[in-house]
């Protein structure tokens, strides 16, 4: 469906409003339905199609030819990304106060109590000192954060002793839409994980931990992150190719 003649791209390149419009065009159903997964946030969506179709367009211009990948798997971090900067700088996600005041209450716990005791605190010791829930704790804590992209949460491998994203580990080769759009939604997967299998994913790929801090964390041994978290993403994988 997202299939492009390499020329046609390389014309949209080279300056062709015809061929930038066939592009856009041809690619309609993938912009949307990144697009549709941002209803709902305050935000007309057609202006987020429109902010969809920059990245879109973004993608073109920077695309390689060269490339083993089509150029609708290529242009997804950009939309999502151009999407996620948009909501980012025009600032329309509101924090309530009370939980802007619980994210300074934790804040502060956690310089106390590494001050005290030379280690970071657990999310157990928090949702008890402050009696309130771990998702509060996650909510509290995210609300000041940035919004995170999938392909922007990095790890060495180990096997190859490169940098590469979550996204890059869970790729399995294929580029139909509902694989392409099933990747963008990886946090519907982390969502259906247990809650220590979430809390090591969040603090791996989101807090950009390493293992052995996720390990004194969680109270549990390096060698448990390792198998845990293996264990998680191959279960991912095996879910993206279903």
């Amino acid at each position: 469906m997202y299939e492009n003649d390499m020329k046609i791209i390389e014309r949209a390149q080279n300056g062709s409003k015809e061929d930038m419009t066939k592009l856009v065009e041809d690619n309609n159903g993938l912009i949307w339905s990144i697009v549709r997964r941002f209803s709902g946030r305050g935000f007309e969506i057609d202006d987020l199609y429109q902010i969809g179709c920059i990245g879109f367009i973004k993608s073109i211009q920077r695309f390689d030819t060269s490339f083993e990948v089509r150029l609708s798997t290529y242009a997804v971090p950009y939309i999502l990304g151009e999407i996620k900067r948009y909501i980012r700088d025009d600032g329309p996600i509101k924090v309530s106060r009370s939980i802007k005041e619980l994210n300074v209450k934790i804040v502060e716990l956690q310089k106390e109590y590494y001050n005290k005791y030379g280690k970071e605190i657990t999310l157990e010791e928090i949702s008890k000192e402050l009696r309130i829930s771990k998702e509060e704790i996650t909510m509290a804590l995210d609300s000041t954060r940035p919004v995170d992209s999938i392909e922007d949460a990095q790890y060495r491998d180990n096997k190859t002793d490169k940098t590469v994203s979550i996204l890059e580990q869970l790729s399995t080769g294929k580029d139909e839409q509902t694989e392409i759009i099933n990747k963008i939604a990886i946090k519907n997967l982390i969502s259906e994980l247990g809650e220590k299998e979430k809390e090591i994913i969040m603090l791996r790929y989101y807090k950009q931990k390493t293992q052995m801090q996720v390990s004194k964390i969680l109270g549990i041994t390096q060698v448990q992150v390792s198998r845990i978290e293996k264990k998680i993403l191959g279960e991912m994988k095996r879910k993206l190719t279903i």
